[in-house]
């Protein structure tokens, strides 16, 4: 018996989704080689992955800004050492100095 058109279509279109998925992965998460050969280290490596994509797919489906995935991931990794409110920096606000010049903090 011979699958329906639409059958072979949904199940192309569900491929397609997944190609497209590894591809963004390898793309912008740096999965080119991996850091290990055991199959612990690469299961490992996908998994974090895995994990930054759904953590940024998620910071874009709260903050509700309608940027493509790939500058919110750039301005991360830009601003991975700077304490900002995360909203705010996807908005672009500038960054305020918490410690203007007369009011620097000292260490002793």
């Amino acid at each position: 018996m011979k699958p329906a058109a639409r059958t072979i279509a949904n199940v192309y279109k569900a491929h397609w989704q997944v190609e497209l998925f590894f591809k963004w992965i390898k793309q912008n998460l740096k999965i080119k080689s991996f850091v290990g050969t055991s199959k612990n280290a690469v299961m490992t490596q996908i998994w974090i992955a895995l994990c930054v994509y759904l953590l940024i797919a998620f910071i874009k489906f709260q903050s509700k800004i309608h940027i493509s995935m790939q500058p919110i991931l750039q301005l991360l990794q830009l601003s991975l050492f700077e304490k900002r409110d995360l909203m705010a920096l996807l908005r672009g606000d500038p960054l305020i100095d918490r410690y203007p010049p007369d009011n620097q903090p000292t260490l002793f």
